[in-house]
C-alpha cells in the first residue's frame, strides 16, 4: 500500500451495501438538477422558436423578458436551492450514520499514526470517490427523463409545444449537475469528517460513539414507560444524529410545501377555468342585442361541445345602506354558476344554492378593498337584492381588483325580471375535441352584423398547465420518496449501531414487544422533531415564497394556511416514522441474544 489513500476504493467495495443509500442520494441531486435546467433550456429554446417565427429576428434578452422564459428560470432557480438544500442534508446524515458505524475503523487508523487532518481528507476524499459513479448515472438519467419529457410535451400535449426540442443536450444542465454533485457532497462531508477525526484511539476498542456519553442521570419514567422513556433517551442523547435526523425529516416537509407554492403559482400565471371558452361572440354595441335563439342553434352545430350566455346592464342606479351608487349586473347561465363551484372562486360563507332560479338573492365580485359582506342588502328600484355570496377578486377586470365598484351577477331568470332584457351580451362557446375551422366557418355565416366571432382556440393553456403540473408533482414525488427512504435508512442505521445495546437488554430480560416499543420511540421522537420543525419553518417559507411569487404580481391574491398540503406531508412523515421502526425492529428480533451481544 503507497498511502493511505489507497484504502479508499477497498473501503467502497467492502461497504458496498451501507453506501448504496448516500449513492442514491447523489444521484437524485444530480438527476433533478440535470432535469430541471435541461427542461428550462429546452423550453427557453422553444420559446425562441416561437418568437423567431412570430417575429423574424430577436435577441437572447427578449427571449428572457418573455413570461415564459421568466417563468421558466425563477422556477429552474428555486428548484437548484431547494435540490441542493436537500442534497446536502441528506447524504450528510447519510455519511453520518456511515462514519458512526466505523468508529472502530477510524479509531485504528488513528492508533496506527493517521492524524486528524487525514482522517478529514480520507472521508472527504471517500464521498468524492462515490462521485466517480453517481455524477454520470444522474445526468444520464436527467437527460433520459429530459427527453422522455419533451415527447410527451410535443406529442400529447402538442399544441402548445410543438416546437420544443426532442432529443436536445442541454450543456447548461450538464455543467449544473456536476456541480450540484460535487459541491453537494462536499458541503456534506464536512461535518462528519470532522466527527470522524475526533474519534479517539481509545474507542477503537469499542467502536461505539454512540455510547460514549455516559448516561449521568437516571432516565425519568414518570411520564412513560421504560421502553418508551429509553427510546426517547436514545434519540435525545446523540445530539448530533437528533440534528440530522430532525433536519431529514424537516426537510422534506419544507420541500413539500415550497413546491406546493409552485402549483398554486402556475395555477395563477395559466388560471384554468370550466367556463373557459374557445370560442366567443359578442355584440359590436357593446348591448344586449345577440338573438337569444342563437343559443340553441348554435348548441347543435357540429364541433360544439357546449354554448352558454351572459347578459350585462351597466351604471345602474341603487342603494346600499341607505347611500346611493350605481352598479353592474351581469346574468350568469346555470352552467356559468356551476363553473364558480368548480373553480373554487366562492369565498367562505357563500350560499350560491340561493341564486338560480327567480330569486332576489345574487353574488357579488370582491377583493381586500371592498366593503361588501355577505348579507348585505342592495336596493335596485323597488326590487331588494341581498348577496348570498361574495367572488374571491372580481373575474371582469384585468387586475382582478374591483377599484371601488360594485358588479353583481344574477342569474339569467332574475335579470330578465330586473330588466326585461332576455337577450345576450355574450356568448361563451366550447368546442368538441375534433372542431374544425369549416365549422367555426359555419357557426360565423349564421350571425348578424352586429356581432363579431373570436376564435380564441390558439390561445388555450390546459396542455401547458397540465404540462408543468406534471412536471412539478413528478419532481415533488421523487424527491418525497428519496428523502422517507433517507430517513429509512438512517434511523435503520443508527439502531444498527446499538444492536449490542438492544442485544443486553434482551438478555436482562426485555422482550421482543418491549424492543419495538422502544425503537418506534425513537423513531417517533425524530418524527416528532422533525415535524415541529418542518412545519415552523415551511410554513414560513411557503409565506415567503408566495409572497414573491403570487403577492407580489397579483394584487388579489390572498394567502391562506396550506391545510391539505401539510396534513398530506405529515401523513408521510408518519409512515416513514413508522417503516422506520419496523425494519431495524424486525432485524432484532431476528436474531438470537449471543449473536447480538457479540456484535461488533
Amino acid at each position: 500500500m503507497k498511502s493511505y489513500l489507497s484504502l479508499i476504493p477497498i473501503s467502497a467495495k467492502v461497504h458496498r451495501r451501507q453506501n448504496k443509500m448516500t449513492l442514491l442520494c447523489i444521484i437524485f441531486a444530480v438527476f433533478l438538477v440535470t432535469a430541471v435546467f435541461s427542461m428550462a433550456e429546452m423550453g427557453i429554446r422553444m420559446e425562441q422558436t416561437r418568437l423567431l417565427n412570430k417575429h423574424g429576428d430577436l435577441t437572447f434578452q427578449e427571449v428572457m423578458n418573455s413570461t415564459t422564459g421568466q417563468t421558466l428560470c425563477i422556477t429552474a432557480v428555486i428548484f437548484f436551492v431547494l435540490i441542493l438544500t436537500a442534497g446536502v442534508l441528506m447524504i450528510s446524515s447519510s455519511i453520518n450514520s456511515n462514519v458512526t458505524q466505523r468508529t472502530k475503523f477510524f479509531g485504528m487508523m488513528r492508533c496506527i499514526g493517521m492524524s486528524k487532518q487525514q482522517i478529514i481528507h480520507f472521508v472527504k476524499l471517500e464521498a468524492l470517490n462515490w462521485c466517480k459513479t453517481a455524477i454520470p448515472i444522474g445526468i444520464l438519467l436527467g437527460i433520459i427523463v429530459t427527453w422522455g419529457l419533451c415527447a410527451i410535451l410535443r406529442f400529447l400535449v402538442s399544441e402548445e409545444f410543438s416546437d420544443i426540442p426532442l432529443f436536445g443536450i442541454s450543456m447548461v444542465g450538464i455543467i449544473s449537475g456536476v456541480i450540484v454533485g460535487i459541491v453537494t457532497v462536499l458541503i456534506a462531508a464536512g461535518a462528519p469528517a470532522k466527527r470522524a477525526s475526533k474519534v479517539s484511539p481509545v474507542k477503537a476498542a469499542s467502536g461505539n460513539s454512540e455510547n460514549a456519553e455516559n448516561m449521568n442521570h437516571a432516565v425519568n419514567i414518570n411520564l412513560f414507560k421504560i421502553e418508551t422513556a429509553l427510546g426517547i433517551h436514545h434519540a435525545v442523547s446523540a445530539k448530533k444524529t437528533l440534528l440530522l435526523m430532525t433536519g431529514s425529516f424537516a426537510l422534506t416537509i419544507i420541500l413539500f410545501l415550497s413546491f406546493s407554492v409552485l402549483i398554486t403559482f402556475v395555477g395563477y400565471i395559466m388560471p384554468q377555468s370550466a367556463a373557459a371558452s374557445d370560442v366567443t361572440i359578442s355584440d359590436i354595441d357593446n348591448s344586449n342585442g345577440i338573438d337569444h335563439a342563437f343559443l340553441n342553434i348554435i348548441s347543435k352545430m357540429d364541433g360544439v361541445k357546449r354554448v352558454f350566455g351572459r347578459r350585462g346592464i351597466f351604471d345602474i342606479p341603487a342603494h346600499l345602506d341607505s347611500n346611493a351608487v350605481e352598479i353592474d349586473m351581469v346574468s350568469y347561465d346555470d352552467f356559468d354558476l356551476d363553473c364558480l363551484v368548480k373553480d373554487d372562486m366562492l369565498k367562505k360563507g357563500s350560499d350560491i344554492s340561493k341564486v338560480y332560479g327567480n330569486s332576489n338573492y345574487v353574488l357579488a365580485a370582491w377583493d381586500k378593498e371592498s366593503t361588501l359582506e355577505i348579507g348585505d342588502k342592495i336596493y335596485v328600484g323597488y326590487e331588494e337584492l341581498e348577496i348570498a355570496g361574495l367572488l374571491k377578486y372580481d373575474p371582469f377586470s384585468s387586475d382582478g381588483l374591483t377599484n371601488g365598484e360594485i358588479t353583481l351577477i344574477t342569474s339569467g331568470d332574475t335579470f330578465i325580471r330586473l330588466t326585461g332584457a332576455a337577450d345576450y351580451l355574450l356568448l361563451l362557446i366550447q368546442t368538441t375535441g375534433d372542431a374544425t375551422d369549416e365549422d367555426i366557418t359555419a357557426i360565423r355565416n349564421i350571425l348578424d352584423q352586429n356581432c363579431t366571432l373570436n376564435d380564441l382556440r390558439g390561445q388555450r393553456t390546459s396542455g401547458t398547465y397540465t404540462a408543468f403540473i406534471f412536471c412539478i408533482y413528478a419532481f415533488l414525488s421523487i424527491i418525497t420518496l428519496v428523502t422517507v427512504l433517507n430517513i429509512v435508512n438512517s434511523i435503520s442505521m443508527s439502531v444498527s449501531s446499538k444492536i449490542k445495546t438492544y442485544g443486553a437488554m434482551r438478555a436482562v430480560g426485555m422482550d421482543q414487544r418491549q424492543i419495538s416499543k422502544m425503537i418506534a420511540a425513537e423513531a417517533f421522537t425524530y418524527a416528532v422533531s422533525g415535524g415541529i420543525v418542518g412545519s415552523t419553518a415551511g410554513l414560513i417559507i411557503y409565506r415567503l415564497l408566495y409572497n414573491v411569487l403570487i403577492g407580489s404580481h397579483f394584487s388579489y391574491a390572498i394567502w391562506s394556511l396550506p391545510t391539505i398540503p401539510l396534513l398530506i406531508i405529515l401523513l408521510f412523515v408518519c409512515m416513514a416514522a413508522i417503516t422506520a421502526a419496523y425494519i431495524p425492529a424486525k432485524q432484532i428480533h431476528s436474531m438470537a441474544i449471543t449473536a447480538a451481544i457479540n456484535e461488533l
